[in-house]
């Protein structure tokens, strides 16, 4: 809980010695309260009328003074108290959101999407919620315990016994709660997880779901999860309904026994003047304790809270960016260098046993075109997943212009390459924000020669709007392969030295497919390229074909090479076209 604690700004602690102060304040003129009533009590007893009168007008004038000081006290610091745990509560959900974002797909694979999302929004409520009602409560209990103990201490020891067996009785219904409370509590968070998942991948797949008649199947996932986060809410909110009536019963059992002993001790009006001053200081001291309560009762909640936020913050980024932002290291003369090269690299995810690409070596040179091609779960993604850093070589190197990719300052990195995942993803927004998207900085001209290369321009140009039509989140209002066409034209747009394809032409029919790469490969004339595809017809053309088999690199060539030298590219190709297609 401290940790979060450095999100803070200095201000902020201004505020917590300026509230401390006021709380002082305020239990002062709430302890003073008890004497000018006793006070009253006692000028009742004056002969003199006018007299009588007069201090009863003044020591109610000054009751007034401190009920309204202490008004004003608790308005002031609740308005303070307020602003620090607001501003507590956007500094975490920045500072998570941040660290979310400098996540390498290892870390992303630790924490589901929906455990997050919870992280981002339920677990910082909680915090906040500790912060804006218990930091009063927390400076304010102890001072208004241990002041009013000390004054009423002395006074009766009648009373002081009756006070202290409602404080032990508070405690023991206090502990009995909290013994069967708090790991219902616990469980709380965990719980809001699994309602979170099971809800994000209905809405998700709601399509798959319609299809297949899957809707009461999916109806008694969710039911069952949100059965065992009612339960245990109701279980843990029943325990808790018990300290309400239990404290009630404990003040007006407590008030009750101070005016039944009252009645044997008091002898003149001073006696039922130090009555009623015992009777309230000895609810300050059950009221402080109350508050100390409230606190135990947040705590638990929010100590869960504070650890999963932490377990997030304090992550250990397994991807560190470089330092290197020099964006031209070798003479760039076509063919003069090596351009990207892997030298002997390995790759197995975090807590694999088995590696899932083997001692990979080859190198490519600036503006070649380079396709890998394989079995489903070959290592294909995985491998060009390496060049952008989306994950680590865990051994050997990948170079690109004679630096070693983890010596990249990342942005220097992410600027030379522009990438096209398996499925396209789109933003809410126009077509024009979704390709000039990021830092490509492209004005109009390069936007629509960017989709005049995606072969985008004849759709775009029938959306309401053209280049400033809406794209809906996730673009659910295009299909998937004009998603596709946008998505590559993103990666044009950011006029990179290296294109990675990441499967991006699956969804495209085979003309579209084929018109795409031309114009690629004559407007993009000098890049290097990296397609995966699992169609032949996609990569025949390519300067270099790289075959993948379980992770081991089984061929290297051009189409005519590979149908000669590979049997198992032979076997794909055959399995797409016939042997008079092939040759």
């Amino acid at each position: 809980m401290f940790k979060l604690f450095r999100y803070l700004k200095w201000i902020d602690y201004l505020y917590v010695f300026l509230i401390l102060g006021l709380v002082v304040l305020q239990v002062w003129l709430d302890l003073e309260l008890p004497n000018y009533m006793a006070n009253i009590i006692k000028y009742l007893q004056e002969p003199e009328m006018a007299n009588r009168v007069n201090k009863i007008l003044i020591n109610g004038g000054y009751m007034l003074a401190c009920a309204v000081g202490s008004l004003l006290s608790a308005v002031i610091v609740n308005f303070f108290v307020a602003k620090i745990s607001a501003r507590l509560s956007a500094s975490l959900r920045f500072a998570l959101y941040g660290k979310v974002e400098s996540f390498s797909l290892t870390e992303l694979n630790k924490f589901s999407t929906a455990s997050l999302i919870t992280r981002t929004t339920n677990d910082i409520n909680n915090i906040q919620m500790l912060i804006a009602m218990g930091t009063q409560s927390l400076i304010k209990a102890p001072i208004m315990a241990v002041w009013a103990i000390v004054t009423i201490v002395g006074k009766s020891w009648q009373w002081s016994v009756v006070t202290a067996g409602a404080v032990v009785a508070l405690i023991i219904i206090t502990l009995i709660v909290f013994f069967f409370a708090v790991p219902k509590f616990k469980k709380i968070q965990t719980l809001t997880d699994n309602l979170n998942r099971v809800t994000r991948e209905k809405l998700t797949g709601i399509r798959v779901i319609r299809a297949s008649n899957a809707e009461e199947y999916q109806n008694d996932k969710f039911d069952e999860c949100n059965l065992a986060l009612t339960k245990n809410n109701l279980f843990a909110n029943r325990v808790m309904a018990i300290m309400n009536p239990g404290m009630a019963l404990i003040m007006t059992s407590l008030t009750l026994a101070i005016y039944w002993i009252g009645a044997y001790i008091v002898k003149d009006a001073v006696d039922i003047a130090n009555m009623m001053v015992f009777t309230s200081y000895a609810m300050q001291v059950v009221m402080a304790f109350m508050l100390l309560i409230i606190i135990f009762i947040l705590l638990p909640r929010s100590l869960v809270s504070a650890r999963r936020i932490n377990e997030v913050l304090f992550t250990h980024n397994s991807i560190i960016s470089g330092n290197f932002k020099d964006e031209k290291f070798y003479d760039e003369a076509e063919g003069s260098e090596d351009y990207v090269v892997f030298k002997n690299v390995s790759f197995k995810y975090a807590d694999a046993n088995e590696y899932v690409l083997n001692n990979i070596s080859f190198s490519v040179k600036k503006g070649e075109t380079v396709a890998f091609i394989g079995s489903t779960g070959s290592g294909k993604s995985t491998l060009i997943n390496l060049i952008p850093r989306l994950y680590d070589a865990t051994e050997g190197e990948v170079l690109i212009d004679g630096v070693n990719v983890k010596d990249y300052d990342s942005k220097t990195l992410n600027k030379k390459i522009g990438y096209t995942p398996q499925r396209g993803v789109l933003f809410s927004g126009t077509v024009k924000s979704n390709i000039d998207f990021g830092d490509n900085n492209a004005d109009e001209e390069t936007i629509r020669n960017s989709l005049k290369i995606a072969q985008a321009t004849n759709f775009v140009s029938r959306m309401e709007g053209g280049i400033e039509a809406r794209i809906a989140q996730g673009g659910t209002n295009v299909s998937g392969g004009q998603k596709q066409r946008l998505s590559i034209a993103r990666a044009i747009a950011r006029k990179p030295d290296i294109f990675i394809f990441d499967d991006s032409f699956s969804a495209l029919d085979f003309k579209t497919d084929r018109k795409l790469r031309t114009a690629l490969k004559k407007h993009t004339a000098g890049t290097t390229q990296f397609i995966v595809a699992q169609r032949i017809g996609t990569i025949k053309d390519a300067d270099k074909i790289i075959v993948l088999d379980s992770g081991n690199m089984v061929g290297i060539g051009t189409h005519e090479e590979l149908l000669k030298n590979c049997p198992i590219y032979k076997e794909i190709a055959l399995s797409q076209l016939s042997l008079e297609e092939l040759q």
